[in-house]
């Protein structure tokens, strides 16, 4: 049987998004991380009725570094801190999206997700297989830039080698990509080759830079 540490834990969250609260149910926790088997309970904030009731197979988090008790959320570090919920308009149509955690599965073993878009036809929140995969594939949770409205993902082999990807959401198309930043610091000398491809006007145009490798990184 499992200690009282480890027992299933029940959270209430009504931070994060100005639509919804969550009820969050997790299999075990002990020494500040939640694990296992997770269910999520998204209730309106202003009829306070269910919305809708998601499952994940590991819904993997850590405890707030201030309270201890409660999960973060909408927090999406690269190498950091990532919630077991983030609420966002992942697709730029005007309408809050939701990610769950669901385990390990992204590079290096880093946080992977369940991405669900909400479906105005149906009322309802549905999966997301192109942004599930971003959000699984890669390094972690993907970044909104949302003035430019672009999904940007991170990639990287070793401590010498990063991939950023930018992502434009197309009606019709799905993602499409727009631009990458490779930052190669894997050759001989001290130098950082940065190559930037970039579309334009539907042509892709690529730009190789070198900088000293102590100027690029001295932050």
């Amino acid at each position: 049987m499992s200690s009282p540490a480890q027992a299933q834990r029940r959270f209430q969250l009504n931070t994060g998004s100005n639509l919804y609260s969550a009820e969050l149910t997790v299999a075990a926790c002990a020494d500040g991380q939640c694990q296992g088997r997770g269910t999520v309970r998204l209730f309106s904030k202003q009829t306070k009725q269910l919305v809708q009731t998601f499952t994940s197979e590991d819904l993997n988090f850590f405890l707030d570094n201030d309270s201890h008790t409660q999960p973060t959320v909408n927090v999406v570090e690269l190498y950091g801190e990532q919630s077991p919920l983030i609420f966002a308009d992942f697709n730029f149509d005007g309408t809050q999206d939701l990610a769950i955690r669901n385990g390990n599965r992204s590079s290096y073993g880093g946080p992977s997700y369940d991405v669900y878009v909400y479906a105005s036809r149906p009322r309802k929140f549905v999966p997301s297989a192109e942004l599930t995969a971003l959000a699984t594939d890669n390094l972690g949770m993907f970044q909104l830039d949302t003035k430019r409205k672009r999904i940007i993902t991170f990639e990287k082999s070793g401590c010498c080698w990063h991939l950023t990807t930018e992502y434009a959401v197309v009606p019709g198309q799905g993602l499409v990509e727009t631009k990458t930043v490779e930052e190669d610091a894997t050759g001989e000398g001290e130098q950082v080759v940065v190559t930037t491809k970039q579309k334009v006007q539907g042509r892709w145009q690529t730009s190789v830079r070198r900088f000293p490798i102590k100027e690029y990184y001295k932050d």
